[in-house]
């Protein structure tokens, strides 16, 4: 790198710092002097200042926004709301800087090596765009174009996370959140590598292969760098278009997701991290009838076998009342000085996420709760028992395995499914076996490139 680029680099990092740390800042402080987390004292035209202070910025502080958001009862229900508008208004780049950025990845003569590129994107997100083209031979594309300097960008913004978090722990110290800022940034700095994303999505064709109703997008490497990623286009229609149709419709969609999310898991220890309904759109055909497009592979966790099976002891542990089975599962999974007192705090939670997994009957994923109100009344209770009894430090796993469980649970809510969930976990983990997972991972990953966890 010449001395000119890194100083460029440098200037821009630098200029990031003090653009994050003004607006962060600003939004800290209201933070520290009104106590939002936690607290139902608050002005909620805060909300709004909070989304505006963040909106501007692409990139992992965006991320990181919706990401709280998806978190049940980090903050006010107003802010939550404000906060997943986000994503939508993700301000895109302006077709010449577009053609630069190709340029940048392609070549002079980019254009030349597609039939057709839509400079206006079809979305706009935290850290790239997608356009529309078509290939040479014909065949739709999707090219997703990461905005430029971000590297610079998600340094600059996972600076300023850990600031939020210990102002966070200062004000609700009852779960630590350390390694929750650690696991954070680490998979925003993934999610920069587009030849990593390519290699999740080439793995997680392999491992739903046998899953006619999920489909994933091929890649076209010869049109894709590390900071472009093109892929096949797949026609879908958005999944809340269903909300409202039969009943056998939304049920067939549910169940597509939920083997979308849980088959990868259990069979080669990998989730979709990503639960933002903006990654999914529905498909029909009269093979397999309503299917899922899985679209995005850039949050993709992958987990040692072993954690798996502390997913499988807890369960069953809850299933028969067994303490020293649910003990051993929190401890595989890495939480320490565990008191009967926080044992049954976790509980709590554990009986939320496992509920309908657990209850051998067709119904809802929650009865009677709204989507945007999913899982916040039982980390309501959560958080305040752990006022008595803790603190407790979350295991770094739980970032991500926690919002893809919420997450694919508001979208079960979102569709009003009906489905006996007991039959298809049980389906699932029926099949389990430590050993057979791990060596399952170890060929998968290393047939794609990638490597197993090393946590």
């Amino acid at each position: 790198m010449s001395d000119d680029s890194e100083a460029n680099r440098f200037s821009a990092r630098a200029s990031r710092y003090v653009r994050v740390g003004t607006n962060v800042g600003g939004v800290a402080a209201r933070i520290a002097g009104a106590k939002l987390f936690g607290s139902d004292n608050f002005d909620a035209s805060n909300a709004a200042a909070l989304m505006r202070a963040l909106g501007g910025l692409k990139g992992p502080l965006m991320k990181v926004a919706q990401l709280m958001a998806t978190i049940p009862d980090l903050l006010p229900p107003e802010y939550a709301e404000e906060l997943q508008k986000l994503q939508s208004n993700a301000p895109p780049m302006g077709a010449a800087f577009v053609k630069r950025r190709m340029m940048a990845e392609l070549g002079a003569d980019w254009q030349s090596r597609f039939a057709s590129f839509e400079l206006n994107p079809t979305a706009a997100a935290s850290l790239g765009q997608v356009h529309r083209a078509r290939a040479l031979s014909g065949e739709a594309l999707a090219c997703k174009l990461q905005y430029p300097d971000m590297e610079s960008a998600v340094e600059a913004d996972l600076a300023q996370l850990e600031m939020l978090m210990a102002i966070h722990r200062r004000i609700d110290p009852v779960i630590d959140t350390r390694e929750i800022a650690q696991e954070i940034g680490e998979r925003v700095r993934e999610e920069l590598d587009y030849r990593r994303e390519a290699r999740h999505a080439l793995l997680y064709a392999n491992m739903l292969r046998d899953t006619p109703e999920v489909r994933v997008p091929g890649i076209w490497p010869q049109l894709s760098t590390g900071r472009l990623l093109t892929l096949d286009w797949l026609e879908g229609t958005h999944l809340l278009s269903f909300k409202t149709g039969p009943q056998e419709v939304r049920n067939a969609i549910a169940t597509a997701m939920f083997k979308a999310w849980w088959h990868p898991f259990n069979d080669y220890g990998v989730i979709h991290g990503d639960p933002h309904l903006g990654n999914y759109t529905v498909f029909e055909d009269a093979e397999v009838g309503h299917g899922i497009n899985l679209l995005d592979y850039g949050c993709i966790r992958i987990f040692p076998a072993k954690f798996i099976g502390g997913v499988v002891d807890l369960y069953r542990g809850l299933e028969t009342n067994d303490e020293a089975r649910i003990v051993h599962a929190y401890e595989t999974w890495g939480f320490q000085g565990l008191s009967k007192d926080l044992i049954e705090i976790l509980n709590i939670w554990a009986r939320f996420i496992y509920g309908p997994l657990l209850d051998d009957r067709v119904r809802t994923i929650a009865d009677g709760v709204a989507p945007g109100q999913y899982g916040r009344k039982e980390a309501f209770f959560v958080r305040q028992a752990l006022k008595q009894k803790g603190p407790v430090k979350v295991p770094r796993e739980f970032v991500f395995m926690d919002r893809a469980a919420v997450g694919l649970g508001s979208v079960f809510l979102h569709l009003d499914a009906r489905l006996n969930f007991y039959q298809l976990f049980n389906e699932t983990i029926g099949r389990f076996d430590v050993a057979a997972t791990a060596a399952r991972q170890a060929e998968a990953l290393a047939a794609v490139g990638l490597h197993p966890s090393s946590d």
